[in-house]
Protein backbone atom coordinates (compact mmCIF):
# COMPACT_ATOMS: atom_id res chain seq x y z
CA UNK A 1 0.00 0.00 0.00
CA UNK A 2 1.32 3.60 -0.92
CA UNK A 3 2.43 6.13 1.91
CA UNK A 4 0.09 8.91 2.21
CA UNK A 5 0.29 12.32 3.51
CA UNK A 6 -2.41 14.29 5.48
CA UNK A 7 -3.52 17.21 3.70
CA UNK A 8 -4.31 20.68 4.42
CA UNK A 9 -7.66 22.50 5.17
CA UNK A 10 -7.01 23.52 1.50
CA UNK A 11 -6.99 20.39 -0.25
CA UNK A 12 -9.39 18.63 2.25
CA UNK A 13 -11.96 21.30 1.10
CA UNK A 14 -11.53 20.20 -2.40
CA UNK A 15 -11.53 16.61 -1.59
CA UNK A 16 -14.80 16.83 0.42
CA UNK A 17 -16.46 13.84 0.23
CA UNK A 18 -14.38 11.77 -1.23
CA UNK A 19 -12.54 8.27 0.18
CA UNK A 20 -9.42 9.43 -1.48
CA UNK A 21 -6.06 9.57 -0.07
CA UNK A 22 -3.86 12.70 -1.10
CA UNK A 23 0.23 12.45 -1.34
CA UNK A 24 1.99 16.11 -0.68
CA UNK A 25 5.35 17.01 -2.12
CA UNK A 26 7.48 19.98 -1.80
CA UNK A 27 9.60 20.83 -4.70
CA UNK A 28 12.44 22.68 -3.90
CA UNK A 29 14.55 24.07 -7.63
CA UNK A 30 16.90 26.47 -8.87
CA UNK A 31 17.99 27.11 -12.24
CA UNK A 32 20.35 29.42 -14.06
CA UNK A 33 22.64 29.02 -11.52
CA UNK A 34 25.30 30.33 -13.82
CA UNK A 35 28.27 29.57 -11.24
CA UNK A 36 27.36 31.84 -8.97
CA UNK A 37 28.90 29.61 -5.66
CA UNK A 38 29.63 33.05 -4.13
CA UNK A 39 26.82 35.93 -3.10
CA UNK A 40 25.76 38.66 -5.57
CA UNK A 41 24.88 41.83 -5.44
CA UNK A 42 21.52 43.29 -5.91
CA UNK A 43 22.62 43.87 -9.55
CA UNK A 44 23.56 40.26 -9.60
CA UNK A 45 27.16 41.22 -10.08
CA UNK A 46 29.98 40.55 -8.18
CA UNK A 47 29.54 40.91 -4.31
CA UNK A 48 32.31 42.26 -2.09
CA UNK A 49 33.42 40.86 1.11
CA UNK A 50 32.41 44.12 2.87
CA UNK A 51 29.19 44.43 1.50
CA UNK A 52 28.26 40.74 2.08
CA UNK A 53 29.13 41.02 5.44
CA UNK A 54 26.87 44.59 5.62
CA UNK A 55 24.23 42.51 5.20
CA UNK A 56 23.88 43.96 1.49
CA UNK A 57 24.20 40.45 -0.49
CA UNK A 58 22.25 37.47 -2.01
CA UNK A 59 22.53 33.86 -2.92
CA UNK A 60 25.62 31.73 -2.76
CA UNK A 61 25.55 27.97 -2.32
CA UNK A 62 26.97 28.63 1.61
CA UNK A 63 22.68 30.23 2.39
CA UNK A 64 21.44 27.41 0.04
CA UNK A 65 22.84 25.02 1.95
CA UNK A 66 21.39 26.47 5.12
CA UNK A 67 18.07 27.37 3.25
CA UNK A 68 17.82 23.11 1.90
CA UNK A 69 18.20 21.99 5.12
CA UNK A 70 15.77 24.18 6.54
CA UNK A 71 13.68 23.08 3.95
CA UNK A 72 13.96 19.82 4.57
CA UNK A 73 13.56 19.71 8.02
CA UNK A 74 10.56 20.96 8.33
CA UNK A 75 8.83 19.14 5.06
CA UNK A 76 8.28 15.34 4.73
CA UNK A 77 9.07 14.54 1.36
CA UNK A 78 10.99 17.19 -0.54
CA UNK A 79 12.95 17.06 -3.97
CA UNK A 80 15.48 19.34 -5.43
CA UNK A 81 15.66 20.03 -9.17
CA UNK A 82 17.45 21.79 -11.56
CA UNK A 83 16.29 23.78 -14.49
CA UNK A 84 19.76 24.10 -16.23
CA UNK A 85 22.40 26.58 -16.92
CA UNK A 86 24.90 25.31 -14.19
CA UNK A 87 27.42 26.48 -15.71
CA UNK A 88 29.45 29.58 -17.55
CA UNK A 89 29.24 33.25 -15.57
CA UNK A 90 32.14 33.33 -13.40
CA UNK A 91 35.97 32.72 -13.30
CA UNK A 92 35.09 29.22 -10.94
CA UNK A 93 34.01 28.05 -14.76
CA UNK A 94 36.25 29.34 -17.10
CA UNK A 95 39.10 27.56 -14.29
CA UNK A 96 37.09 24.46 -13.17
CA UNK A 97 34.45 24.04 -15.50
CA UNK A 98 31.72 21.55 -14.68
CA UNK A 99 33.70 19.85 -11.66
CA UNK A 100 32.84 22.78 -8.85
CA UNK A 101 28.97 22.69 -10.19
CA UNK A 102 29.08 18.32 -9.55
CA UNK A 103 30.85 18.75 -6.75
CA UNK A 104 28.19 20.95 -4.95
CA UNK A 105 25.40 19.51 -6.44
CA UNK A 106 25.93 16.56 -4.94
CA UNK A 107 26.40 17.86 -1.38
CA UNK A 108 23.29 19.80 -1.91
CA UNK A 109 21.27 16.40 -2.67
CA UNK A 110 19.95 17.13 -6.17
CA UNK A 111 17.58 14.72 -7.56
CA UNK A 112 17.64 15.63 -10.98
CA UNK A 113 18.85 18.38 -13.97
CA UNK A 114 17.82 19.72 -17.43
CA UNK A 115 20.56 20.45 -19.79
CA UNK A 116 20.78 24.24 -20.02
CA UNK A 117 21.94 25.46 -23.53
CA UNK A 118 25.52 26.64 -21.61
CA UNK A 119 25.93 23.30 -20.59
CA UNK A 120 27.09 22.95 -24.28
CA UNK A 121 29.24 26.12 -24.61
CA UNK A 122 32.65 23.86 -24.16
CA UNK A 123 31.30 21.10 -26.40
CA UNK A 124 30.05 17.78 -25.69
CA UNK A 125 33.52 16.76 -23.68
CA UNK A 126 33.15 19.09 -21.18
CA UNK A 127 29.56 17.81 -20.65
CA UNK A 128 30.34 14.28 -20.69
CA UNK A 129 32.72 14.64 -17.60
CA UNK A 130 30.05 16.91 -15.75
CA UNK A 131 27.96 13.83 -16.46
CA UNK A 132 30.04 11.61 -15.25
CA UNK A 133 30.68 13.67 -11.63
CA UNK A 134 27.05 14.12 -11.30
CA UNK A 135 24.96 11.87 -8.74
CA UNK A 136 21.80 12.72 -10.28
CA UNK A 137 20.41 11.77 -13.48
CA UNK A 138 20.34 14.45 -16.29
CA UNK A 139 17.57 14.80 -18.64
CA UNK A 140 16.87 16.13 -21.95
CA UNK A 141 14.24 14.59 -24.30
CA UNK A 142 14.19 16.67 -27.44
CA UNK A 143 17.46 15.63 -28.51
CA UNK A 144 18.97 12.61 -30.12
CA UNK A 145 22.25 11.83 -29.02
CA UNK A 146 22.39 8.63 -30.92
CA UNK A 147 25.34 10.03 -32.82
CA UNK A 148 27.42 11.66 -30.48
CA UNK A 149 29.64 9.02 -29.11
CA UNK A 150 30.71 11.47 -25.84
CA UNK A 151 26.93 11.67 -24.59
CA UNK A 152 25.63 8.80 -25.40
CA UNK A 153 24.45 6.71 -22.57
CA UNK A 154 25.02 9.60 -20.19
CA UNK A 155 21.95 11.82 -20.47
CA UNK A 156 18.09 10.31 -20.42
CA UNK A 157 15.12 11.63 -22.04
CA UNK A 158 12.74 10.96 -18.61
CA UNK A 159 13.65 8.70 -15.36
CA UNK A 160 11.54 7.63 -12.66
CA UNK A 161 12.32 8.37 -9.16
CA UNK A 162 10.59 7.05 -5.58
CA UNK A 163 9.42 9.29 -2.89
CA UNK A 164 7.27 7.97 0.39
CA UNK A 165 6.71 4.79 -1.54
CA UNK A 166 5.29 7.22 -4.42
CA UNK A 167 6.95 6.97 -8.35
CA UNK A 168 7.28 10.01 -9.89
CA UNK A 169 8.45 10.66 -13.15
CA UNK A 170 10.92 13.12 -14.64
CA UNK A 171 11.75 14.30 -17.85
CA UNK A 172 13.87 16.93 -19.61
CA UNK A 173 14.24 19.39 -22.10
CA UNK A 174 16.64 21.62 -23.58
CA UNK A 175 16.58 24.91 -26.20
CA UNK A 176 15.75 23.75 -29.67
CA UNK A 177 18.00 26.47 -30.89
CA UNK A 178 21.19 25.05 -28.96
CA UNK A 179 22.97 25.10 -31.66
CA UNK A 180 23.09 28.93 -32.22
CA UNK A 181 23.30 29.14 -28.51
CA UNK A 182 26.28 27.28 -28.18
CA UNK A 183 28.42 24.76 -29.13
CA UNK A 184 26.65 20.99 -29.23
CA UNK A 185 28.38 20.14 -32.22
CA UNK A 186 27.33 18.66 -35.46
CA UNK A 187 25.90 15.03 -34.38
CA UNK A 188 23.21 16.01 -32.14
CA UNK A 189 19.62 16.38 -33.07
CA UNK A 190 17.24 18.68 -31.53
CA UNK A 191 13.95 18.26 -32.08
CA UNK A 192 10.37 19.69 -31.03
CA UNK A 193 9.89 20.45 -27.39
CA UNK A 194 5.86 19.33 -27.01
CA UNK A 195 6.06 16.38 -29.28
CA UNK A 196 9.14 15.49 -27.31
CA UNK A 197 7.70 16.09 -24.27
CA UNK A 198 3.87 14.02 -25.24
CA UNK A 199 6.27 11.39 -26.03
CA UNK A 200 8.16 10.66 -22.91
CA UNK A 201 4.49 11.14 -20.91
CA UNK A 202 2.83 8.91 -23.16
CA UNK A 203 5.58 6.51 -22.49
CA UNK A 204 5.70 6.96 -18.40
CA UNK A 205 1.55 6.64 -18.43
CA UNK A 206 2.25 3.32 -20.02
CA UNK A 207 4.43 2.31 -16.94
CA UNK A 208 1.89 3.45 -14.68
CA UNK A 209 3.14 6.74 -13.62
CA UNK A 210 0.35 9.18 -13.13
CA UNK A 211 2.34 12.10 -11.61
CA UNK A 212 4.86 13.74 -14.23
CA UNK A 213 7.23 16.92 -13.41
CA UNK A 214 8.85 18.53 -16.31
CA UNK A 215 12.44 20.08 -16.18
CA UNK A 216 12.07 22.50 -18.56
CA UNK A 217 15.14 24.57 -19.87
CA UNK A 218 13.23 26.67 -23.01
CA UNK A 219 12.07 29.32 -21.35
CA UNK A 220 8.48 30.45 -19.66
CA UNK A 221 6.88 31.23 -22.83
CA UNK A 222 7.45 27.86 -24.14
CA UNK A 223 6.63 26.76 -20.76
CA UNK A 224 2.99 28.18 -20.88
CA UNK A 225 2.82 26.17 -24.81
CA UNK A 226 3.84 23.07 -23.44
CA UNK A 227 1.41 23.19 -20.90
CA UNK A 228 -1.66 24.21 -23.24
CA UNK A 229 -0.63 21.85 -26.05
CA UNK A 230 0.52 18.40 -24.04
CA UNK A 231 -1.79 16.22 -21.52
CA UNK A 232 -0.03 14.68 -18.06
CA UNK A 233 2.23 17.17 -17.20
CA UNK A 234 1.39 18.21 -13.92
CA UNK A 235 4.49 20.27 -12.89
CA UNK A 236 7.05 22.55 -14.89
CA UNK A 237 10.34 23.88 -13.23
CA UNK A 238 11.47 26.25 -15.99
CA UNK A 239 14.46 28.03 -16.93
CA UNK A 240 16.55 29.66 -19.59
CA UNK A 241 13.96 32.91 -19.31
CA UNK A 242 15.51 33.92 -15.89
CA UNK A 243 11.93 34.22 -15.16
CA UNK A 244 10.93 35.68 -11.87
CA UNK A 245 7.14 33.84 -10.67
CA UNK A 246 6.59 35.19 -7.73
CA UNK A 247 2.85 36.57 -5.69
CA UNK A 248 4.65 39.06 -3.35
CA UNK A 249 7.70 40.41 -4.85
CA UNK A 250 7.45 43.45 -7.22
CA UNK A 251 8.71 42.97 -11.17
CA UNK A 252 7.50 39.05 -11.24
CA UNK A 253 6.62 38.36 -14.52
CA UNK A 254 3.98 36.28 -13.23
CA UNK A 255 2.28 34.26 -10.54
CA UNK A 256 3.97 31.36 -8.25
CA UNK A 257 2.79 28.81 -9.40
CA UNK A 258 1.49 29.71 -12.83
CA UNK A 259 -1.18 27.84 -13.72
CA UNK A 260 -2.13 27.07 -17.61
CA UNK A 261 -5.22 24.47 -17.50
CA UNK A 262 -4.24 21.64 -14.65
CA UNK A 263 0.05 22.34 -14.91
CA UNK A 264 1.77 24.45 -12.53
CA UNK A 265 5.04 26.55 -13.81
CA UNK A 266 7.61 27.46 -11.38
CA UNK A 267 11.06 29.72 -11.79
CA UNK A 268 12.88 31.17 -9.39
CA UNK A 269 14.82 33.77 -12.00
CA UNK A 270 18.34 33.09 -12.06
CA UNK A 271 21.99 33.52 -10.34
CA UNK A 272 21.31 31.17 -6.80
CA UNK A 273 19.36 34.74 -5.49
CA UNK A 274 16.41 32.55 -4.53
CA UNK A 275 15.06 28.90 -3.60
CA UNK A 276 11.75 27.73 -5.66
CA UNK A 277 9.76 26.50 -2.66
CA UNK A 278 6.52 24.64 -4.48
CA UNK A 279 3.79 22.31 -2.11
CA UNK A 280 1.97 20.42 -4.38
CA UNK A 281 -1.13 18.00 -3.66
CA UNK A 282 -1.80 14.83 -5.56
CA UNK A 283 -4.85 13.04 -5.40
CA UNK A 284 -5.29 9.75 -5.73
CA UNK A 285 -5.52 9.69 -9.55
CA UNK A 286 -2.20 11.47 -9.74
CA UNK A 287 -4.18 14.74 -10.43
CA UNK A 288 -3.08 18.28 -8.65
CA UNK A 289 -5.47 19.86 -6.63
CA UNK A 290 -3.38 22.36 -4.85
CA UNK A 291 -0.48 23.88 -5.74
CA UNK A 292 0.92 26.87 -3.50
CA UNK A 293 4.30 28.30 -2.68
CA UNK A 294 6.84 30.94 -2.87
CA UNK A 295 10.48 31.66 -4.10
CA UNK A 296 12.38 32.10 -0.90
CA UNK A 297 14.74 35.21 -1.55
CA UNK A 298 18.24 33.95 -0.03
CA UNK A 299 18.98 37.38 1.96
CA UNK A 300 21.53 38.23 4.59
CA UNK A 301 18.43 36.41 7.08
CA UNK A 302 19.89 33.35 5.95
CA UNK A 303 23.20 31.98 7.61
CA UNK A 304 26.21 30.60 5.39
CA UNK A 305 27.36 27.48 6.06
CA UNK A 306 30.52 28.23 7.01
CA UNK A 307 32.28 24.99 5.88
CA UNK A 308 30.78 25.39 2.20
CA UNK A 309 32.14 29.12 2.52
CA UNK A 310 35.79 27.77 3.38
CA UNK A 311 35.77 25.19 0.44
CA UNK A 312 34.79 28.12 -2.01
CA UNK A 313 37.40 29.64 -1.26
CA UNK A 314 39.94 27.09 -1.50
CA UNK A 315 38.44 26.48 -5.10
CA UNK A 316 38.77 30.25 -5.35
CA UNK A 317 42.76 30.26 -4.43
CA UNK A 318 44.15 30.14 -8.03
CA UNK A 319 41.97 32.79 -9.26
CA UNK A 320 42.40 35.47 -6.50
CA UNK A 321 45.25 37.03 -8.79
CA UNK A 322 43.16 37.65 -11.52
CA UNK A 323 39.91 38.33 -9.62
CA UNK A 324 41.14 41.16 -7.27
CA UNK A 325 43.03 42.94 -9.75
CA UNK A 326 41.87 46.55 -9.96
CA UNK A 327 41.10 47.45 -13.69
CA UNK A 328 39.46 50.65 -13.74
CA UNK A 329 36.79 52.94 -11.96
CA UNK A 330 33.52 54.17 -12.47
CA UNK A 331 31.37 56.99 -11.24
CA UNK A 332 28.20 55.10 -11.41
CA UNK A 333 26.70 51.62 -11.71
CA UNK A 334 26.85 50.12 -15.30
CA UNK A 335 23.57 48.10 -16.33
CA UNK A 336 24.10 45.42 -17.85
CA UNK A 337 20.63 43.89 -16.60
CA UNK A 338 19.17 41.29 -19.04
CA UNK A 339 15.87 43.16 -18.63
CA UNK A 340 17.32 46.22 -20.06
CA UNK A 341 20.01 45.07 -22.56
CA UNK A 342 18.05 42.36 -24.30
CA UNK A 343 15.64 44.85 -25.27
CA UNK A 344 16.34 48.08 -25.44
CA UNK A 345 19.71 50.55 -25.53
CA UNK A 346 22.08 50.19 -22.38
CA UNK A 347 24.80 51.43 -20.88
CA UNK A 348 26.69 48.28 -20.26
CA UNK A 349 26.34 48.04 -23.88
CA UNK A 350 27.04 50.91 -25.31
CA UNK A 351 30.31 50.48 -22.81
CA UNK A 352 31.05 47.27 -24.74
CA UNK A 353 29.97 48.26 -28.04
CA UNK A 354 32.35 51.46 -28.06
CA UNK A 355 35.19 49.47 -26.45
CA UNK A 356 34.93 47.35 -29.35
CA UNK A 357 34.72 49.57 -31.96
CA UNK A 358 37.89 51.52 -30.03
CA UNK A 359 40.03 48.60 -30.10
CA UNK A 360 39.39 48.45 -34.46
CA UNK A 361 38.76 51.92 -35.29
CA UNK A 362 42.50 52.39 -37.34
CA UNK A 363 41.58 49.17 -39.12
CA UNK A 364 38.48 51.06 -41.35
CA UNK A 365 35.55 49.63 -38.98
CA UNK A 366 32.95 51.93 -38.54
CA UNK A 367 30.10 49.82 -36.65
CA UNK A 368 30.08 47.51 -33.47
CA UNK A 369 27.66 45.18 -32.70
CA UNK A 370 27.36 42.98 -29.81
CA UNK A 371 24.78 40.66 -28.48
CA UNK A 372 22.66 41.46 -25.41
CA UNK A 373 22.80 37.95 -24.39
CA UNK A 374 27.04 37.90 -24.31
CA UNK A 375 26.18 40.68 -21.42
CA UNK A 376 25.60 38.73 -18.17
CA UNK A 377 25.97 41.21 -15.30
CA UNK A 378 25.69 44.63 -14.34
CA UNK A 379 29.32 46.57 -12.65
CA UNK A 380 28.61 48.90 -9.48
CA UNK A 381 29.13 52.17 -8.78
CA UNK A 382 33.44 52.65 -7.58
CA UNK A 383 36.74 50.02 -8.50
CA UNK A 384 36.07 47.78 -10.94
CA UNK A 385 37.96 44.58 -10.82
CA UNK A 386 38.85 42.01 -13.95
CA UNK A 387 36.51 39.68 -12.01
CA UNK A 388 33.60 41.93 -12.38
CA UNK A 389 34.83 42.44 -15.88
CA UNK A 390 34.58 38.81 -16.78
CA UNK A 391 31.34 38.26 -14.47
CA UNK A 392 30.36 40.74 -17.08
CA UNK A 393 32.14 38.96 -20.24
CA UNK A 394 32.08 35.35 -19.37
CA UNK A 395 32.25 33.43 -22.59
CA UNK A 396 35.79 34.09 -23.62
CA UNK A 397 34.73 35.41 -26.75
CA UNK A 398 36.96 36.94 -29.03
CA UNK A 399 37.03 39.98 -31.09
CA UNK A 400 36.33 39.55 -34.61
CA UNK A 401 36.21 42.03 -38.02
CA UNK A 402 34.66 41.31 -41.20
CA UNK A 403 32.73 43.31 -44.26
CA UNK A 404 29.23 43.11 -44.87
CA UNK A 405 27.20 45.56 -47.03
CA UNK A 406 24.52 47.67 -45.67
CA UNK A 407 21.90 45.83 -46.63
CA UNK A 408 23.25 42.97 -44.22
CA UNK A 409 23.60 45.35 -41.09
CA UNK A 410 20.11 46.03 -41.44
CA UNK A 411 19.41 42.61 -41.82
CA UNK A 412 21.65 41.43 -38.96
CA UNK A 413 19.57 44.29 -37.09
CA UNK A 414 16.48 42.82 -37.74
CA UNK A 415 17.69 39.49 -36.66
CA UNK A 416 18.17 41.49 -32.85
CA UNK A 417 14.64 42.44 -32.91
CA UNK A 418 13.23 39.50 -34.27
CA UNK A 419 12.46 37.85 -31.16
CA UNK A 420 12.38 40.80 -28.63
CA UNK A 421 8.77 39.49 -27.18
CA UNK A 422 10.65 37.08 -25.90
CA UNK A 423 13.59 38.41 -24.47
CA UNK A 424 15.95 36.72 -26.93
CA UNK A 425 19.56 37.47 -26.62
CA UNK A 426 20.31 38.26 -30.32
CA UNK A 427 19.24 41.73 -29.36
CA UNK A 428 22.32 44.18 -30.72
CA UNK A 429 23.65 46.41 -28.90
CA UNK A 430 25.63 49.34 -30.83
CA UNK A 431 28.53 51.79 -31.10
CA UNK A 432 29.27 53.72 -34.58
CA UNK A 433 25.62 53.36 -35.70
CA UNK A 434 21.78 54.48 -34.82
CA UNK A 435 18.68 52.55 -35.56
CA UNK A 436 15.02 52.48 -34.70
CA UNK A 437 12.29 49.65 -34.27
CA UNK A 438 8.93 49.10 -34.24
CA UNK A 439 7.94 45.56 -32.29
CA UNK A 440 4.08 45.97 -33.31
CA UNK A 441 5.31 45.09 -36.85
CA UNK A 442 5.74 41.55 -37.85
CA UNK A 443 9.38 40.18 -37.31
CA UNK A 444 11.84 41.45 -40.62
CA UNK A 445 10.34 44.32 -40.52
CA UNK A 446 10.60 46.25 -37.70
CA UNK A 447 13.78 48.32 -38.40
CA UNK A 448 13.94 51.76 -40.17
CA UNK A 449 15.79 54.83 -39.59
CA UNK A 450 19.46 52.94 -39.61
CA UNK A 451 22.31 55.60 -39.70
CA UNK A 452 26.46 55.55 -39.74
CA UNK A 453 28.86 57.77 -37.43
CA UNK A 454 30.06 60.24 -40.48
CA UNK A 455 31.95 62.76 -38.79
CA UNK A 456 30.74 64.19 -35.73
CA UNK A 457 27.16 63.24 -36.88
CA UNK A 458 25.53 60.45 -38.03
CA UNK A 459 24.41 59.74 -41.90
CA UNK A 460 21.65 56.97 -43.59
CA UNK A 461 23.28 53.81 -44.00
CA UNK A 462 24.12 53.08 -48.02
CA UNK A 463 22.24 49.36 -48.54
CA UNK A 464 24.83 48.80 -51.15
CA UNK A 465 27.66 50.08 -49.55
CA UNK A 466 30.58 47.32 -47.73
CA UNK A 467 31.21 48.49 -44.03
CA UNK A 468 33.56 47.28 -41.81
CA UNK A 469 32.44 45.89 -38.56
CA UNK A 470 33.39 44.40 -35.26
CA UNK A 471 31.51 41.66 -33.45
CA UNK A 472 32.49 38.95 -31.00
CA UNK A 473 33.42 35.60 -32.78
CA UNK A 474 29.69 33.90 -31.76
CA UNK A 475 27.50 36.39 -33.44
CA UNK A 476 30.00 35.93 -36.43
CA UNK A 477 30.19 32.40 -36.52
CA UNK A 478 26.05 32.54 -36.82
CA UNK A 479 25.59 32.60 -32.87
CA UNK A 480 22.10 33.63 -31.78
CA UNK A 481 20.29 33.38 -35.67
CA UNK A 482 23.39 35.54 -37.39
CA UNK A 483 23.84 32.95 -39.70
CA UNK A 484 24.33 35.58 -42.75
CA UNK A 485 27.33 36.73 -41.19
CA UNK A 486 28.82 33.13 -41.35
CA UNK A 487 29.94 34.02 -45.17
CA UNK A 488 30.88 37.69 -44.29
CA UNK A 489 34.23 38.85 -46.84
CA UNK A 490 37.59 38.74 -44.93
CA UNK A 491 36.64 38.05 -41.47
CA UNK A 492 38.87 37.17 -39.31
CA UNK A 493 37.95 35.81 -35.66
CA UNK A 494 40.86 35.66 -33.42
CA UNK A 495 40.93 38.92 -32.01
CA UNK A 496 42.05 39.66 -28.29
CA UNK A 497 39.77 38.40 -25.65
CA UNK A 498 36.52 40.62 -25.53
CA UNK A 499 37.25 40.96 -21.54
CA UNK A 500 40.73 42.11 -22.16
CA UNK A 501 39.20 44.74 -24.75
CA UNK A 502 36.98 45.68 -21.87
CA UNK A 503 39.08 46.26 -19.05
CA UNK A 504 41.75 48.18 -21.00
CA UNK A 505 39.54 50.40 -22.62
CA UNK A 506 37.99 51.24 -19.09
CA UNK A 507 41.24 51.88 -17.84
CA UNK A 508 42.24 54.35 -20.84
CA UNK A 509 39.26 56.18 -20.45
CA UNK A 510 39.65 57.05 -16.77
CA UNK A 511 36.78 56.94 -14.45
CA UNK A 512 34.29 55.99 -16.56
CA UNK A 513 30.77 57.47 -16.75
CA UNK A 514 27.93 55.17 -18.14
CA UNK A 515 25.66 57.14 -20.53
CA UNK A 516 22.43 56.52 -22.64
CA UNK A 517 22.70 58.75 -26.02
CA UNK A 518 19.53 57.42 -27.92
CA UNK A 519 21.35 55.20 -30.51
CA UNK A 520 18.66 53.11 -30.22
CA UNK A 521 15.20 54.03 -30.52
CA UNK A 522 11.70 51.84 -29.35
CA UNK A 523 8.72 53.40 -31.67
Amino acid sequence: MKTRLLAGAAFLALSAGTASADFALTILHTNDFHDRFEPISGSASTCSAEDNAAGECFGGTARLVTALAEARAAKENTLLLDGGDQFQGTLFYTYHKGRMAAEFMNQLGYDAMAVGNHEFDNGPEVLAEFADLLDAPLLMANADLTSEPLLKGKIAKSTVIEKAGEKLGLIGLTPVDNPELASPGKNIVFTDPVQAVQAEVDALTEEGIDKIILLSHSGYGVDQKIAAETTGVDVIVGGHSHTLLSNTEEGAEGPYPTMVGKTAIVSAYAYGRSLGMLDVTFDDAGEVVEATGEPRLLDASVAEDQAVVARIAELGKPLEEIRNRLVAETTEAIDGSRETCRVQECAMGNLVAEAMLDRVKDQGVQIAFTNGGGLRASIDAGPVTMGEVLTVLPFQNTLSTFQVTGEEVIGALENGVSQIEEGAGRFLQVAGLQYSFDPSKPAGERVSDVRVAEGDGFGPIDPAKTYGVVSNNYVRQGGDGFASLVGAANAYDFGPDLADVLAEYMAEVGPYTPALDGRITRK
